[in-house]
């Protein structure tokens, strides 16, 4: 292997998705990483924590020795198997710790008494995590001035806002990288990431949006400044605050079906898949029901009465039967009472920001060739 330098070049490790070794413990890692890294640590959670602690009270030297302890010959074999294994298999790429330091360099030691030399980076996850902060903010800002805006595209809930976002070239799905869909009724089967995970994958889809645009508007859709349970930058939020409009026209029978698509007729299958037949009706009707009582009190008493028997008896006829109709009139019911009013009130706050109206084949095509004058 052709030995290669240490790099800080974190613009082109995100933008080429350079693979990433990542040495540190996996607690570390579980609060955040980044998209192409992989969890391969040197210490274990129990291993961090004690040798941490001698650091601690005893400085840098006492907890290396009691890191050599710990990792017994046999401790030192599999983790040398395990990063030769990796090393093989992306050999482009580098390794690094929270720092760049010591578990950086005590990794890169035993990788090299393989007989593979494997660069670090400089810097380690806290200097990466620095330049997602700061070119997230920066690019935020940059898309705040009138030649190369941030669009948002806006439109009623089931409106297909999303499905639109992604037949855009130019756009970066919130949603998506949130792993919900944004709404009472959006949590997903699979969790939502941490926060530090969706700020990463943000910066960096925004990173490359922007090098391969950087005198081009891009589009979003429009979102509050949380996303089920991930909050939206502060930057990101002040540029959304005062973004351009494209605003998508779904009749409501439309809006009807993509909801009763995308939170019914595709949602049970996942939580099948995830669970198993019995387990997975049982999670997904406490899905729905249980979103029902999370906004009862902004529905009113009666109202949620009258939604909670009409989704009650739709799940048992769609367990039973597989037809999902039943369900039409609560959604009707739900878009029509309670998200529309919300978002009436929302636009009569936005006088002026509007520059686009249309159905969603219309607002693809006047995105493609959209330029600010």
């Amino acid at each position: 292997m052709t030995k290669r330098s240490n790099s800080d070049d974190f613009r082109t490790l995100f933008l080429k998705d350079i693979p990433l070794l990542d040495v540190r413990a996996p607690v570390e890692f579980n609060k955040g990483a980044f998209p192409c890294a992989t969890n391969i640590p040197l210490l274990d959670d129990e291993q961090r924590h004690v040798i941490g602690t001698r650091y601690k009270e005893q400085g840098q030297d006492a907890a290396i020795a009691l890191g050599w302890t710990l990792a017994t010959p046999a401790i030192q074999a599999q983790r040398i198997a395990d990063w030769t294994r990796y090393v093989q298999q992306y050999p482009e790429g580098y390794l690094y710790c929270f720092r760049g330091g010591l578990r950086s360099n005590l990794s890169k030691k035993l990788i090299a008494e393989a007989g593979i030399d494997y660069p670090l980076i400089t810097g380690g996850y806290k200097a990466m995590r620095r330049f997602l902060i700061d070119e997230l903010d920066i690019h935020s800002a940059a898309l705040r001035e009138a030649n190369t805006p941030l669009i948002l595209v806006s439109g009623r809930t089931g409106s297909g806002k999303t499905r639109v976002i992604q037949r855009i070239a130019r756009s970066f799905d919130l949603e998506g990288f949130a792993n919900h869909r944004g709404s009472a009724f959006g949590r997903q089967v699979m969790p939502q990431p941490a926060q530090i995970d969706f700020e990463n994958t943000l910066s960096i889809a925004v990173l490359k949006l922007r090098d391969a645009h950087p005198q081009s508007p891009l589009f979003t859709e429009d979102e509050g400044h949380m996303i089920g349970s991930v909050t939206l930058p502060l930057e990101l939020q002040a540029t959304m605050q005062q973004a351009p409009l494209a605003v998508l026209e779904t009749p409501l029978e439309e809006r009807i079906d993509i909801a009763l698509e995308e939170y019914v007729l595709s949602a049970r299958p996942e939580y099948i898949q995830a669970f198993g037949e019995e387990l997975g009706s049982e999670k997904f009707r406490e899905q729905i029901l249980g979103n029902l009582n999370r906004i009862r009190k902004r529905l009113g008493g009666d109202r949620h009465k009258v939604l909670m028997t009409i989704f009650s008896a739709a799940l048992s006829e769609f367990e039973n039967t597989g037809i999902a109709d039943s369900f039409r009139p609560g959604i009707e019911v739900l878009l029509s009472n309670y998200y529309d009013p919300m978002y009436d009130y929302q636009q009569s706050r936005r006088d002026g920001r509007e520059i686009f109206r249309g159905n969603k084949d219309e607002i693809v095509a006047w995105a493609q060739h959209y330029t600010p004058t």
